[in-house]
């Protein structure tokens, strides 16, 4: 074997299709913003992370997993999937857990997309979606959202014969939107068997409109659905990297042949059962994100700015002017957001709803900058 091989020689060893792959870039951490600027005062409104921190209860079963960090995690995560089993009522075998909902979607990919098949997304959405057809040799084809909510009928326009799956992420990242019971009845009940529609439900728990589906309802009733949720939103657990999967029996059990031996740790695995056990956490950060989100959006009305409508923890707004400018600008006084330049919404950020402190902090500075 040489030794130094030149650049250009590594594209001949990449897998077909790799080479073309957009790195996902989730954004300043942070850390990095506290090196490179200097500053001792940070706040995160970019990730969509839970302000009221983790729950009390994980960190306690945290602690008490701790002496056993030396032995291997229980690799099916028996104890977390029977505990999720009688809170959701459906049966142990329809789910399966995953390294956070980014795994998920991987395990989706490596079991359903063969090399040319189509998957169909909104746009914009969930950027993984894209990345994980891309390296499973799949075809991505994004429709364009309209009035920021998916557009299930110009979708359905675009299933042919070559398509495998389809995404739909429910609330929508980064618009905040839900598509209703009505509009994904419809949906569902004009897609072909062959094609697999997968519901990316991770903000499931902030959304409180009656009207909403819920994938677990679906995946019940037998169809090709397969739900995606997590543990980083509502439970504070986004270091702790647990997501999971639902769907019938025999579509989660094609997850689970391409899955890793031990995909969630000992660590984990303790904190999502501690956090499933603490209502009055869960609780508490939903009173904490409503009352904060409507702050956040009073806010904006009055600066003139306009928003979506929001059925998560973050706010889609028009800053009115270029948003990499503007996020620039926060960032110099220790504020991170997320620039809409990332989905092709030049003056839209997407803004995490953050802690009281942090919310008025960033309007301050917000306001001073506009």
């Amino acid at each position: 074997m040489k030794v130094g091989v030149a650049m250009q020689d590594i594209m001949g060893l990449l897998r077909k299709g790799i080479s073309e792959l957009e790195t996902y870039v989730p954004g300043k951490s942070l850390e990095e913003v506290q090196a490179e600027l200097g500053l001792t005062e940070i706040t995160g409104m970019a990730f969509n992370e839970n302000p009221c921190g983790p729950s009390p209860k994980a960190l306690a079963a945290i602690e008490r997993e701790l002496k056993n960090v030396h032995l291997y995690p229980e690799g099916s995560c028996t104890a977390l999937r029977r505990r999720m089993s009688q809170l959701l009522g459906i049966d142990e075998d329809m789910i399966t857990i995953s390294n956070g909902a980014d795994n998920a979607i991987l395990l989706v990919g490596s079991a359903f997309i063969s090399e040319g098949e189509e998957v169909i997304m909104a746009d914009p959405t969930f950027s993984v979606y894209k990345t994980v057809s891309k390296i499973m040799g799949g075809r991505p084809i994004s429709v364009k959202v309209k009035n920021h909510v998916h557009d299930l009928e110009g979708m359905r326009k675009r299933i042919g014969d070559r398509t495998k799956l389809v995404f739909v992420c429910n609330p929508n990242n980064p618009t905040g939107t839900i598509v209703d019971r009505h509009e994904l009845d419809g949906f569902l009940s004009q897609v072909p068997e062959k094609v697999v529609v997968v519901l990316d439900e991770a903000y499931i728990e902030f959304v409180s409109e009656p009207a909403y589906p819920t994938g677990i309802d679906y995946a019940k009733q037998g169809y090709n659905v397969v739900s995606l949720r997590t543990f980083s939103k509502l439970y504070g657990l986004a270091g702790m990297r647990v997501g999971y999967a639902v769907g019938r029996s025999d579509l989660i059990g094609a997850l689970n042949k391409v899955r890793e031996p031990f995909p969630v740790s000992r660590l984990a695995q303790a904190a999502a059962l501690g956090a499933l056990d603490d209502e009055a956490f869960r609780e508490r950060v939903l009173i904490h994100n409503r009352e904060a989100k409507a702050y956040l959006c009073k806010e904006f009305e009055q600066m003139g700015l306009s928003y979506v409508p929001s059925h998560t923890n973050f706010v889609f707004v028009d800053l009115k002017k270029d948003s990499r400018e503007v996020s620039q600008s926060l960032l110099k006084e220790g504020i991170i957001i997320r620039p809409g330049h990332l989905w092709d919404f030049p003056s839209f950020a997407r803004v995490t709803v953050g802690t009281m402190e942090d919310n008025r902090r960033f309007v301050s500075a917000l306001k001073r900058i506009l």
